[in-house]
C-alpha cells in the first residue's frame, strides 16, 4: 500500500513527522484531502484543524493558525504559523 511522508513544522518548533495514508486540511479555497499519488500542489493553509491518518496509531488532529503546505511525490510538507497536536491545549488548562 502506498504511503505519504508527512512533516509538520511551526514557525518556531517541530510538530510531527511520519508515514500516513491520508491528510485532510483546510485551504484558502476550501477543504482538501490528500491521498498517495496526489498531483503536486502548493496551497495556502487556512486557520483550523487538520486530520492525519498515520499508518500506525490513531488519527492525529492538529490545530493550525495558517501557513502553507506542499505535495510532491507522496511527500506532504506543512509549514504553519503556529501548530499544536489536538487535545494538548485542553490538557494544559485543567
Amino acid at each position: 500500500m502506498a504511503e505519504l511522508e508527512v512533516e509538520i513544522v511551526a514557525a518556531d518548533h517541530f510538530v510531527w513527522s511520519g508515514a500516513a495514508t491520508m491528510v485532510r486540511a483546510r485551504t484558502s479555497d476550501g477543504e482538501i484531502g490528500i491521498l498517495p499519488g496526489h498531483a503536486p500542489m502548493l496551497a495556502i493553509l487556512a486557520e483550523g484543524e487538520m486530520a492525519i491518518e498515520p499508518v500506525s496509531g490513531e488519527r492525529l488532529l492538529v490545530s493550525v493558525d495558517g501557513g502553507f503546505f506542499s505535495v510532491d511525490s507522496n511527500r506532504v510538507v506543512i509549514v504553519a504559523d503556529n501548530a499544536k497536536i489536538g487535545g494538548s491545549v485542553s490538557a494544559e488548562t485543567r
